[in-house]
């Protein structure tokens, strides 16, 4: 297939597929006249790479869970941190969310005076809910 077959159907622009060739992430099979020339296993690595950024994974970490002929190499540890990542995120989104939810519908008569808001407000200010910086955490673990 050429490269623009490929980003029809993977529905990535061709920049992006020259990019991914450039870090390694996938690999034409030649050239006919000026175009690349993909294998169509280029689609299921496509599909790899895709679903490792939906988990929130670098470029970098994906590539290294791709073999030299593009098959999977599962990184389980890491994949298990991200898993563990995504339900820390999930759990302090639903705090966030609750206690937001809370601040609608709270009868105190300013939020000031509101003991749950004022724990959203701390739980904030400590870092606490910062998912970024949890994801930092847990990367370094990894490595």
């Amino acid at each position: 297939m050429d490269i623009a077959e490929v980003a029809k159907r993977a529905g990535v622009p061709a920049s992006t597929l020259r990019f991914y060739e450039k870090k390694g992430l996938i690999a034409s099979v030649g050239r006919q006249g000026a175009r690349r020339r993909f294998a169509p296993v280029v689609l299921d690595q496509l599909a790899l790479i895709a679903l490792g950024q939906a988990a929130g994974l670098s470029l970098d970490e994906i590539s290294a869970m791709l073999s030299p002929n593009g098959g999977p190499v599962i990184d389980r540890q890491l994949l298990a941190a991200k898993a563990d990542e995504i339900d820390k995120t999930i759990s302090q989104l639903r705090a966030v969310s609750r206690g937001l939810r809370h601040a609608v519908a709270c009868p105190a008569p300013s939020h000031a005076e509101c003991p749950t808001f004022q724990r959203l407000l701390k739980a904030a200010a400590s870092g606490a809910l910062d998912s970024r910086r949890h994801s930092k955490e847990i990367r370094r673990t990894v490595k």
